[in-house]
């Protein structure tokens, strides 16, 4: 594969593989912390790209926004609150060590019941609870249970043993690449989304986590589509790029 410097919309690239159109590179950007804001949710619908909308169960709009990103084509997760290893509010729905498997197990479906269209699970925080076999188990079995639902692990902690977890439960997981907005600021936010980019021509799919912040929506808005055109790489939902990862 040549390597090249693209030019788009007066944008210059840096050297990235160039690839033919059906070379099947892909990337997913998944808007965690939904159902909080109307506004910002509102902006996620209505931007033409299949983002996936990731609710936090039981807050105001995440019923409402649920329907609304399944009505405009977009993949619907469940972001469920889990104990990370620093205190912090968990929010309604959220899972904890000290809790039993069956008190888990019934927080977790109660969840999923109270989001509309849920196609798939990730983790709100939960760098404490990821790291633990047990309660992976239990979160798994659960998933299965429902239907085979998808696990997207963000990545919170690299000792995460939910993979693996998943892995020997049968349920489909895929893995976050690239934190698009942990610094809330549009020159920075515009750097990692390049970074997803040149991540998915260099694997071949990437996965980018961000949040319903005005200055991460400015910029996906701006430069979603520019830099999927320039890198040459194709926009999907996560059925799609789990295809894709899984068939390299």
């Amino acid at each position: 594969m040549r390597l090249c410097v693209l030019l788009a919309l007066g944008l210059l690239l840096p050297a990235v593989a160039c690839a033919s159109p059906d070379d099947g590179a892909a990337v997913t950007v998944v808007i965690d912390d939904m159902g909080d804001r109307a506004v910002e949710g509102d902006r996620v619908v209505a931007m033409q790209a299949p983002l996936v909308c990731a609710l936090l169960p039981h807050t105001p709009h995440a019923e409402r926004a649920a329907e609304r990103c399944h009505a405009a084509g977009k993949d619907v997760m469940l972001h469920l609150p889990m104990q990370p290893v620093r205190d912090a509010p968990l929010g309604p729905g959220g899972v904890t060590l000290d809790m039993t498997p069956q008190e888990f197990r019934a927080v977790v479906r109660d969840n999923l019941a109270a989001i509309p269209h849920v196609r798939a699970v990730n983790n709100h925080m939960g760098s404490m609870l990821t790291r633990h076999p047990g309660h992976m188990r239990w979160l798994m079995e659960v998933l299965a249970d429902a239907g085979n639902l998808l696990f997207l692990d963000s990545r919170t902690s690299a000792r995460t043993v939910a993979p693996q977890m998943a892995d020997e439960a049968g349920v489909p997981v895929l893995e976050r690449d690239v934190f698009l907005d942990n610094e809330r600021d549009p020159a920075a936010i515009e750097r990692q989304l390049r970074t997803l980019f040149e991540t998915a021509r260099r694997d071949g799919t990437a996965i980018g986590i961000g949040h319903p912040y005005p200055e991460t929506l400015d910029v996906l808005e701006q430069h979603l589509h520019e830099f999927a055109e320039a890198y040459r790489v194709e926009l999907v939902g996560l059925a799609e790029l789990h295809r894709r990862r899984n068939g390299r």
